[in-house]
């Protein structure tokens, strides 16, 4: 299993490095005619913290490139420019980062007037690379859950109204979890949140050691600053050590190589069929280990390249 990546680790704002998808549709009703009334499609775009675990989701009307930048648009507006964003190979996601000058091509590139003058780069996981994005995959899976548990009523007519309501409520629960387990010390008795860094209310005592309570008191940006020292303080102790077990794939391998011989698995397809595949490229890591090759199969006297996880490839014939 590889290290984490270093936006993981690091103190520092909320929404600073970011992952980004989409899940949905739903069904709402947009307009009411004589026929009856007309239904239309909703998305939502989540957008998860890196650090903190925090959530903002957006929603859209389609997938389009249009709707992925305007949203992102006001997630910025909300939250503040993003250093990174980290996203599947979804086509809506490639063009919107084209279209805006950050994609991974071009790093160096600084959009004017749309991230103040900070710079910020889009990075995409291999295609069938779902458990490289675990960490936005699984607030996903937790926001569905949510929402089955709260539209639970049969034939529920939702609008585009009631659903942005909706998605705020998701929010805010998956925004108050708490992200270690719950101490019974008396002397911690506050709940490690990341609604406790976004929102500064959690109920926190004042601090007795910095600041004394005539400042709390009377200057709201030294609270504001222990409320977070607070929080990162506690996210250094508690959080951080449960991210560095490592649950699977801890048997270190023989590396995949240019020129090895491999099946390429297709979900579609039945295993006798699955195609044969020649690496032409590799991409080691920080750790030197590979875990993205570049491949070129034949099909029919057509060739094709695909970018894939070495967990989507079956070792055939080694090249040594």
């Amino acid at each position: 299993m590889a290290d984490l990546p270093p936006e993981r680790l690091h103190t520092c704002p909320p929404f600073t490095y970011v992952g980004v998808d989409v899940f949905g549709p739903w069904q709402i009703v947009s307009r009411r005619t004589r026929g009856g009334q007309a239904q239309s499609k909703r998305w939502a775009m989540l957008f998860c913290c890196m650090s903190s675990r925090a959530v903002h989701i957006e929603i859209i009307d389609s997938l389009d490139t249009s709707s992925c930048i305007n949203a992102l648009r006001r997630f910025f507006a909300i939250r503040g420019p993003a250093k990174q964003i980290r996203s599947d190979c979804g086509t809506n996601f490639v063009a919107a980062a084209k279209e805006l000058g950050l994609s991974q091509q071009q790093p160096d590139f600084k959009v004017q007037n749309f991230l103040s003058q900070q710079g910020c780069s889009w990075i995409f996981n291999p295609p069938h690379a779902s458990h490289m994005g675990g960490s936005w995959e699984r607030m996903i899976g937790l926001s569905r859950r949510i929402l089955d548990a709260i539209l639970i009523q049969e034939n529920i007519q939702l609008t585009h109204d009631v659903l942005c309501t909706l998605m705020m409520e998701v929010t805010a629960i998956i925004n108050g979890r708490p992200l270690v387990p719950v101490s019974t010390d008396p002397e911690s008795p506050f709940i490690l949140s990341p609604s406790m860094i976004l929102t500064q209310k959690v109920g926190v005592a004042p601090p007795h050691r910095d600041f004394t309570d005539k400042d709390l008191l009377s200057r709201q940006w030294k609270q504001v600053q222990a409320l977070a020292d607070r929080f990162w303080r506690r996210w250094r102790q508690e959080f951080l050590p449960t991210l560095q077990v490592r649950q699977k794939w801890r048997d270190s391998q023989r590396d995949l190589k240019e020129g090895d011989i491999v099946l390429l698995k297709d979900s579609q397809a039945a295993r006798n069929t699955w195609p044969m595949a020649r690496i032409t490229a590799v991409f080691p890591g920080r750790d030197s280990k590979i875990r993205k090759v570049e491949l070129r199969t034949s099909n029919q006297g057509s060739e094709r390249v695909f970018l894939r996880p070495v967990s989507e490839v079956v070792l055939l014939l080694p090249n040594d």
